[in-house]
């Protein structure tokens, strides 16, 4: 049995507790750059990493170009002086004013946002001439997630609307295909050939009304491998860095590595059948039923019970698992797990050789 995740001085983390194993991390970003072949064309996602240090090895390896969600994940990136961030997000209220102060604070990184709407458009631009800004901006497509973006039939009269906003440059199309998630890859593939075709549809037609290229920005990780065979389009996955349960049981079709863990301890013996550990679900992601984790030491634990602070294990002896049990796990759904920890422990070498801080989990870091 391979224990690469095994840590020897496990007995300095408490539990629960968030593992990074770099080396790990560096396989998978090397493995995306080859998938897409031309690494100016990715643009990772920080929404599952939402750390500098992670984000900065992302940069070290030749990425230029990222995406992200939150202002403070926008922070996080001028942080480490991150060329080119587009906040995939429609900035509305006091949010507009937070990305302009970003602009303003980190003149080294390039930032965009997304737009569905000319009214907000019109909102954004204003505050952008106020602050003697022009700002870049993709115009966010529904490409059939119904989530956000305006609809494919109403996207040149939104574009039409923004043209004469001085203050607003439009630089492309944003298409994220998040409701295409199936495990059978030619159902995936046909998924996402029908998302292009909508996308690419806009694109010829609002084309016509630039002087210069426009640029498409397309998918999440289940897509990737399908639009990096395009050339003609930037990709964004974003789980790929750790990986986790979900994805890498519905997709073996990306052989990406489970690079980040969960630690957690047994606390209770309650009968000869069944033990409870301190993985509560204010520890894992908790938005899937139950398993939220599956247990790479202890794979025959069944998770039966969750509440706050424990999780109830289903086991064949609980003599096996004395108070004080190290189980490592793997999380259903990783990004939103990262989200629940102020810090991560960085493995080297079977070793906990520090901490990195997931600065990005804040809604505010300065701005």
């Amino acid at each position: 049995m391979d224990d690469w995740y095994v840590i020897s001085n496990v007995d300095r983390i408490d539990s629960p507790a968030l593992a990074f194993y770099p080396d790990r991390i560096s396989g998978n970003i090397e493995l995306a750059k080859r998938i897409i072949g031309d690494t100016n064309r990715l643009r990772p996602h920080v929404k599952t990493n939402k750390a500098a240090e992670v984000s900065r090895m992302l940069l070290d390896a030749g990425i230029r170009k990222f995406k992200c969600a939150t202002i403070a994940e926008a922070e996080m990136l001028g942080h480490i002086n991150a060329p080119d961030v587009l906040l995939a997000y429609q900035p509305v209220g006091p949010k507009i004013s937070r990305l302009l102060d970003l602009i303003k604070a980190y003149p080294a990184t390039h930032y965009s946002c997304l737009v569905d709407q000319a009214e907000n458009a019109r909102a954004i631009s204003a505050l952008c001439e106020a602050g003697n800004i022009t700002l870049d901006v993709f115009i966010d497509l529904n490409v059939g997630m119904n989530r956000t973006g305006v609809l494919p039939e109403r996207a040149e009269a939104l574009v039409d609307a923004i043209l004469p906003l001085k203050s607003l440059q439009i630089i492309g199309l944003h298409g994220y295909d998040g409701h295409i998630h199936d495990a059978e890859l030619s159902v995936r593939c046909q998924g996402a050939d029908a998302a292009y075709a909508l996308t690419e549809r806009v694109f010829r037609e609002i084309s016509r009304k630039f002087a210069y290229p426009l640029v498409k920005v397309m998918g999440g990780t289940p897509t990737f491998p399908m639009y990096a065979k395009r050339k003609d389009c930037e990709c964004s996955p974003g789980t790929f860095v750790f990986w986790d349960w979900g994805y890498g049981n519905a997709y073996p079709d990306m052989p990406f590595k489970v690079a980040a863990l969960l630690i957690t301890r047994v606390i209770s013996v309650l009968d000869e059948h069944h033990v409870c550990v301190d993985l509560g679900y204010k520890a894992v992601a908790s938005e899937s039923p139950l398993p939220r984790v599956f247990f790479l030491n202890h794979p025959e634990a069944k998770p039966i019970s969750q509440s706050e602070e424990h999780l109830v294990l289903e086991v064949p002896d609980s003599r096996l698992y004395p108070l004080g049990s190290v189980f490592y796990g793997i999380p259903v759904h990783i990004c939103p797990t990262v989200a629940l920890y102020d810090k991560a422990y960085v493995i080297r070498d079977r070793e906990a050789i520090g901490e990195w801080p997931i600065i990005a989990r804040s809604r505010r870091i300065t701005y």
